[in-house]
């Protein structure tokens, strides 16, 4: 009887192995932060081996650059948040970032950055440059909104999503999206009109 010998690395199934570890990436990301996620926890969450997740990505910080491909884009989010009369925009961004983040599969991948980003400072650059210069500014100038009102308006969101999700605080954690729009929409909406 011989043996098959398997290959050190590479397991048999899916194609799309590098896909697999990606996903696999941006749940330890989510669920650890940068700092505390290892190669071989996420190698583990995949079900592959360390040098695998090497093959396909030489470093950590490499590997969280690819898993942290936001599912939604400036070129996808600017549309939603002009488009509309000015007096809404307050309803259409908390209902845009409320939307996004009750959507496990748009909101990992949101959480995982915001943890590393509070523990790591490549992943702060990151994720600053990204919600300041793709977003935040090209709102703000497109509106004639000065940029210290857009930050304040990105930084009450922001914090719904860290009650919301990270901290899991109650009643905000499970409250209604309907409701939590009314609630929010008036305040949001005055950075953009007073």
């Amino acid at each position: 009887m011989s043996t098959i010998r398997r290959r050190p690395g590479r397991r048999p199934g899916s194609a799309d192995t590098r896909g697999e570890i990606l996903a696999a990436a941006r749940k330890v990301f989510a669920e650890k932060g940068f700092d505390k996620a290892t190669v071989r926890g996420i190698a583990r969450e995949a079900q592959v081996d360390p040098a695998l997740v090497h093959h396909y990505f030489a470093t950590k910080e490499g590997m969280f650059a690819a898993a942290m491909q936001l599912p939604i884009t400036p070129e996808v989010i600017l549309p939603v948040l002009l488009d509309g009369p000015r007096e809404d925009l307050g309803r259409r961004l908390v209902t845009l970032m409320l939307t996004v983040t009750g959507d496990p599969a748009t909101r990992e991948p949101m959480i995982a950055l915001i943890r590393s980003a509070m523990t790591h400072e490549q992943a702060r650059v990151m994720f600053r440059e990204f919600i300041s210069n793709a977003l935040l500014y090209r709102v703000a100038d497109q509106l004639g909104v000065p940029h210290l009102r857009i930050e304040a308006a990105f930084a009450q969101m922001f914090g719904v999503m860290v009650a919301r999700h990270v901290l899991c605080l109650e009643p905000m954690a499970s409250a209604g999206q309907d409701e939590l729009v009314e609630l929010l929409a008036p305040t949001i909406q005055r950075y953009f009109t007073a």
